[in-house]
């Protein structure tokens, strides 16, 4: 009964932070004295409950630095010219028939390379907005298909901060949990892909079907090559979009496919990004040093309303949001405070999979949280057992992993977002010279569960928290390019990615079940 009220009182301060539009940040410090409060009820002792955090907060450090790596390089990659180039150059290439599918690639493209949905969707996402609206594409598809696009990206892409922080959480490595979600994401894509292309197709058949169809068809066409030339001239008006500008995207697509340590790339993308500012933009060093810390500014309005942002202040509060976040695993752990739902959890899975009863417990983790950041956390703390007392199959072998306590925030040992080494889970660290012998096979069962773990974290919590309506991690996007709340129903992606995965367990248990049932059958003959 503490535990419902301590948690009904957290929701209510997190729910009021968000519909007055508040900081969500005094919430979480109000979160923390709650749940400590609660273990002070219990009788733990403060300073067990105190060292469990601090221990939790430092571990939880160690990505702080790759965010504000983050910070700076979006800052010089909007100041640098790189971001407005891409754009004005996608801007030309959106045609009439194919503006819902293109929204939703060029919103994905600008994701991966930003890692950042607010950031892409206040670009590209902007631009596809306006031109969709000019050829009377439906708001709503247009508005679910670029939200859609821009967390393709954040999910996927190697400075993407939700990536980054599932790879810490984890203890995994970040190029390896792309390369799965590569795979786990492919068939939502081209599906969504195939969806938005078939709403298109309405459109393009009215349009045909008279002359004064035609004839606005037509006009709108011409007002979408108005609408590019626009956004060309207004960048070309602001920056020299020379095409050494797109340099630094390319140092990052070029490192990532290297699978250099993630922040290798970032500090070379910023070195490549200084460079551009210094030698073609004519940026001086004290406008460079005002840039970092502050982020881009621009002197025109209709510049600054799509590019403003980035910097180190930029990174601040997602920065705090992870701290704090941190902050509650130690409290859980040491108050057992969440021990009755993690229980329930487990038996959830047992009925319906681990990955299905992962999604599950993401949804309310993100009608909880109210943001990305914290939903993700909070599936972690919730589900990381079952993948530690999940059973891994070999054949019709269940071997069973010995499973230890709590699943918050553990001290890493290593690089977990780039380097390949023991501590980030590859199974390539394993001895090939005994890889049969017990420790080896232990090791590598680990490294399987903290793999899986990952994925599907990625598979849930990264891409639900977004279609929760009050939530900021979908409301911010949809505001930025003026697209209507019932565009969430339309992010097709969003959608098709967690439905994919638990279509995809239940073939898998009906398959193990029935290789089961087919080996007691020929045991008992």
């Amino acid at each position: 009964m503490a535990e419902a009220l301590t948690m009904l009182m957290f929701c209510a301060v997190l729910f009021v932070s968000v519909g007055f539009g508040w900081s969500i940040i005094p919430a979480l410090l109000i979160g923390v004295l709650l749940f400590t409060g609660y273990g002070l009820a219990r009788k733990v002792p403060l300073r067990g409950i105190a060292v469990h955090t601090a221990g939790s907060m430092r571990a939880a450090s160690t990505v702080l630095v790759t965010f504000v790596l983050i910070g700076l390089l979006t800052s010089l990659w909007r100041a640098s010219g790189t971001i407005a180039y891409i754009v004005a150059h996608a801007a030309t290439i959106i045609h009439p028939v194919t503006v819902l599918p293109l929204s939703f690639l060029l919103c994905s493209s600008m994701s991966v390379l930003t890692g950042s949905s607010f950031a892409s969707a206040a670009t590209m996402g902007t631009i596809c907005m306006s031109l969709g609206l000019t050829m009377n594409a439906n708001p709503v598809i247009l508005g679910g298909a670029i939200l859609a696009g821009v967390y393709v990206g954040d999910r996927c892409s190697p400075v993407s901060t939700s990536a980054l922080l599932v790879a810490q959480l984890t203890h995994t490595n970040l190029f390896d949990n792309l390369g799965r979600m590569v795979r786990t994401g492919a068939v939502p894509f081209i599906l969504s892909c195939l969806v938005y292309g078939a709403a298109a197709v309405p459109d393009t058949h009215y349009g045909s079907g008279s002359g004064a169809s035609r004839s606005a068809t037509v006009a709108g066409q011409s007002a979408v090559a108005d609408g590019a030339t626009d956004i060309a001239a207004l960048f070309s008006s602001t920056f020299h979009l020379h095409w050494l500008t797109v340099l630094p995207a390319i140092v990052v697509i070029a490192l990532a496919l290297m699978r250099l340590d993630v922040r290798l790339i970032m500090l070379a993308s910023i070195a490549t990004s200084t460079a551009v500012c210094i030698g073609v933009q004519g940026m001086g060093l004290p406008d460079l040093l005002q840039l970092l810390i502050f982020g881009y500014r621009s002197d025109d309005p209709q510049v600054a309303a799509l590019l403003d942002g980035g910097g180190m202040v930029s990174m601040l509060t997602v920065m705090a949001i992870v701290c704090i976040s941190a902050a509650y695993s130690g409290i859980f752990t040491q108050t057992h405070m969440l021990d009755r739902l993690q229980h329930a959890i487990s038996a959830l899975a047992g009925r319906v999979g681990t990955v299905t009863a992962t999604i599950i417990t993401s949804v309310g983790a993100a009608m909880l949280a109210c943001n990305q950041t914290l939903a993700i956390m909070l599936t972690h703390q919730l589900c990381g057992g079952l993948y530690r007392h999940d059973a891994a199959y070999d054949g019709s072998k269940r071997i069973a992993d010995a499973a230890d306590g709590g699943a918050g925030f553990a001290p890493s040992s290593g690089n977990n977002t780039g380097e390949r080494d023991t501590a980030s889970g590859d199974a390539d660290s394993v001895d090939a010279t005994d890889a049969n012998s017990p420790a080896n096979t232990a090791a590598a069962t680990d490294a399987d569960d903290r793999a899986r773990l990952a994925l599907a974290i990625e598979d849930s919590a990264v891409v639900i928290a977004p279609l929760v309506p009050w939530a900021i991690a979908g409301a911010v996007p949809l505001a930025t390019i003026n697209a209507p709340t019932s565009s969430l129903f339309a992010a097709v992606f969003l959608y098709l990615l967690p439905l994919s995965r638990i279509v995809g367990e239940l073939i898998a248990r009906k398959a193990r079940q029935l290789r089961s049932d087919s080996a007691g059958r020929m045991a008992l003959r």
